[in-house]
C-alpha cells in the first residue's frame, strides 16, 4: 500500500522515553494500597491481587536480567484512541531490549480472539508499518467481554500452547476490570500467567493521581477543537446559524471541557454541573434562549453551543425516564413487537408513572423513539444514537417562537447540528500521544520482566519533558469499587468524573458569562507535528491546569 507523504515521515519518529526506562531498570516497591471504596468487599473478590504495592522503575547500572526468553500476548479491548499502534510498539521494544529471543502474540479483533485462538506473531517488520499511526487495525479491537471461567481458560488453553507468560490487555474502565479480574483467576489457579493492563479512552474518565491521564484523549480532543475552531470561524463569516455541537463522553464531560478551554465557544454544557445543580431539561432550554436573546440584542444572531454525549443521563428528571423507560421495555418488549412508531410510543407511554409519561409526552417524536430503541450489552440506553444536539435546538426554537410572540425577543434563530465521534479516534497520535503510549507499552514490558501481575502501566508527571517522566505500575483493585450492572453488585474502575472544584472546570467557569456575551473564539488549527516544542508537544489544557501549569 502506497503511503502519504506524511505517513512516510511520520513513521521516521522515534518517541521519547523517560530517563528510568532508557536503560537497566530496577523496581523500588511504594506503599500498599486498597480500593477506592468498598474495601472489604474488593478484598474478598481479589484475595490474590489485593493490596499490592504501588511500584516506580528507577534506572539500575546493573545489567537487566532475563533467566531465559519469554512471550507476550497483547488484546485491543473497546474503542480506538489514538496511540494504540504505539502501545504494542514499545511493548515490542521493551521485549527486545530484554532479550532478542522475546516474541509477542496479538489476539485478532479483541477479546473474542483470545477466546477462540484467534492470533499472530507481531514481527519488527509489521510492526513497523504501524509505528506513530491511528486507529487498532494492527490486530484490530472488539467489546466482547472477559468475564467467565469457560473464557478463561480458554484462553489459557493457547497461552500454553504458545508458551506466553504475560497478557497485556489495553482498554478503558471495563476492560482493565476485566483484566483484573482475569489476573485474580489466574493467579488464584497457580496458572503462572501474569496480567498487566494498559489505561486507553479518549473519553478521559479512566484517571486518578497516578494515572493522569488516559491516552488518546489529548489527540482526539484536538481532533476535535480543531473542527469546533472552523466551524466558529465560518459561524463568525456567515454570521446566521448557532451551531449545537455534540462530543464522545457518555459518563464525564472531560472532552467537552477541553474542547471549550481550547476553542472558547459561546455555551459548554458540563453534564456533572447539571446533575449537581439538579438542572432540568426546561432549565437548560431557558438557559440557551438567555444567551441567544441577549446576543440577539447586541446584533448577533449566531453562535456556537458545545454538547456532552452522555448530557440526557445526567438531568436528573430525564434519568429517572430513562430508567423507567430500561423496565417497561425489558418486561413488555414482546408487546412492542411488530408495533408501528406511534402505536409503540402510545404503548410506552401506557406503562409510565405520571410524572415520567408527561415528560416523555413532551419530548419530539424523532427523540421519544431514539430513547426507545434497544439497549446497549450493558443494558444501557445508547446515548450516541440520541440526537441531544437536535433536542435541546428543538426546544429552543420553540421556546423562542413563544417569546417573539410575547416581545421578549426580535432575533432571528437557525440552528445547524454535528456529532463528532468517529472522527478523532483513530488519528495519528500527537507527539504527546505517540510518546506517552509507547512510555507506557515499554513500561508494560517491565512490569512482566519484574514478574507482576494484576498492575496497570503508569507513566506521570506528564507536565514535564518526557525524560523527566515517572514510570512504574498500580495494582488495578485500587482503582477498583462496587456498582450496580445488571441488578447485581459487581467490582468495576471507578469512572472519574469532572471535578467541579478542579482547576480545569473552575477555569471555564470564570470565562463563562464572557465567552457567552461576546465573541471570542479561538481556533486552535490542525495537529502539529513538526516545530517548537511548546507547539507540538502540549499537552492537554485539562492536564496542564490540573498541574499548575499556565495555559497561555
Amino acid at each position: 500500500m502506497k503511503k502519504s507523504a506524511l505517513q512516510r515521515v511520520r513513521s521516521e519518529y522515534q518517541p521519547k522515553l523517560p530517563k528510568a526506562l532508557q536503560g537497566p531498570v530496577k523496581v523500588r516497591i511504594g506503599e500498599a494500597t486498597e480500593s477506592v471504596a468498598d474495601q472489604e468487599e474488593i478484598k474478598k473478590l481479589f484475595p490474590h491481587t489485593y493490596g499490592l504495592p504501588i511500584v516506580q522503575f528507577e534506572s539500575s547500572e546493573e545489567p537487566e536480567h532475563v533467566e531465559e526468553p519469554f512471550n507476550v500476548g497483547i488484546i485491543l479491548s473497546g474503542g480506538q484512541a489514538p496511540g494504540g499502534h504505539n502501545v504494542v510498539s514499545g511493548i515490542f521494544d521493551g521485549l527486545k531490549r530484554l532479550n532478542k529471543e522475546n516474541r509477542l502474540y496479538g489476539f485478532l479483533m479483541g477479546p473474542s480472539g483470545f477466546i477462540n485462538h484467534q492470533y499472530m506473531e507481531l514481527t519488527a517488520g509489521y510492526i513497523k508499518e504501524y509505528r506513530n499511526t491511528g486507529g487498532f487495525d494492527i490486530i484490530g479491537s472488539g467489546r466482547t467481554k472477559l468475564e467467565t471461567p469457560e473464557q478463561f481458560e480458554r484462553g489459557l488453553k493457547i497461552l500454553k500452547e504458545l508458551n506466553i507468560k504475560a497478557l497485556v490487555i489495553i482498554g478503558g474502565d471495563d476492560s482493565n476490570t476485566n483484566a483484573a479480574v482475569l489476573a485474580e483467576y489466574y493467579q488464584n489457579i497457580g496458572a503462572g500467567v501474569q496480567v498487566i493492563g494498559v489505561p486507553k479512552t479518549i473519553d478521559g474518565d479512566l484517571k486518578n493521581k497516578w494515572i493522569e491521564t488516559s491516552f488518546g484523549f489529548d489527540t482526539a480532543c484536538k481532533v476535535y477543537s480543531e473542527v469546533i475552531g472552523n466551524i466558529q470561524r465560518d459561524c463568525n463569516s456567515a454570521k446566521k446559524y448557532y451551531h449545537f455541537i455534540k462530543l464522545m463522553g457518555r459518563s464525564a464531560s472531560h472532552i467537552a471541557l477541553e474542547c471549550a478551554l481550547e476553542t472558547q465557544p459561546n455555551v459548554c454544557l458540563i453534564s456533572e454541573e447539571v446533575l449537581a445543580k439538579r438542572m432540568t431539561l426546561d432549565n437548560i432550554v431557558s438557559y440557551l434562549c438567555y444567551v441567544i436573546t441577549e446576543r440577539a440584542k447586541l446584533g448577533w444572531n449566531f453562535g456556537t453551543v458545545l454538547v456532552p454525549e452522555g448530557l440526557i443521563e445526567f438531568i436528573p428528571s430525564m434519568k429517572a425516564l430513562i430508567s423507567e423507560l430500561n423496565d417497561v421495555l425489558a418486561e413488555h418488549s414482546s408487546e412492542m413487537e411488530g408495533l408501528d412508531e406511534m402505536d409503540k410510543l402510545r404503548k410506552i407511554h401506557s406503562y409510565l408513572t405520571p410524572v415520567n409519561a408527561d415528560l416523555y409526552k413532551s419530548l419530539p417524536k424523532h427523540i421519544a423513539l431514539q430513547l426507545s430503541l434497544d439497549r446497549d450489552s450493558h443494558g444501557n440506553v445508547q446515548v450516541s444514537l440520541i440526537e441531544t444536539e437536535s433536542l435541546l435546538s428543538e426546544m429552543v426554537a420553540k421556546r423562542l417562537d413563544e417569546m417573539k410572540e410575547s416581545g421578549e425577543y426580535s432575533g432571528k434563530f437557525n440552528a445547524q447540528h454535528h456529532f463528532f465521534g468517529y472522527e478523532g479516534r483513530c488519528a495519528d497520535p500527537t507527539n504527546f500521544d505517540a510518546d506517552y503510549t509507547y512510555a507506557l507499552g515499554f513500561n508494560a514490558a517491565m512490569l512482566i520482566n519484574a514478574g507482576l501481575t494484576g498492575y496497570m502501566s503508569s507513566v506521570r508527571n506528564l507536565t514535564e519533558k518526557s525524560e523527566d517522566w515517572i514510570a512504574g505500575g498500580i495494582p488495578i483493585t485500587m482503582l477498583m469499587n462496587m456498582e450496580k450492572r445488571h441488578g447485581h453488585m459487581k467490582p468495576v474502575i471507578q469512572k472519574a468524573l469532572v471535578n467541579l472544584n478542579g482547576k480545569p472546570y473552575l477555569k471555564f467557569a470564570s470565562m463563562r458569562e464572557t465567552l457567552a456575551l461576546n465573541t471570542l473564539y479561538q481556533y486552535p488549527g490542525p495537529i502539529q507535528y513538526f516545530g517548537p516544542a511548546e507547539i507540538c508537544d502540549r499537552p492537554s489544557m485539562t492536564l496542564l491546569l490540573e498541574h499548575d501549569k499556565d495555559i497561555n
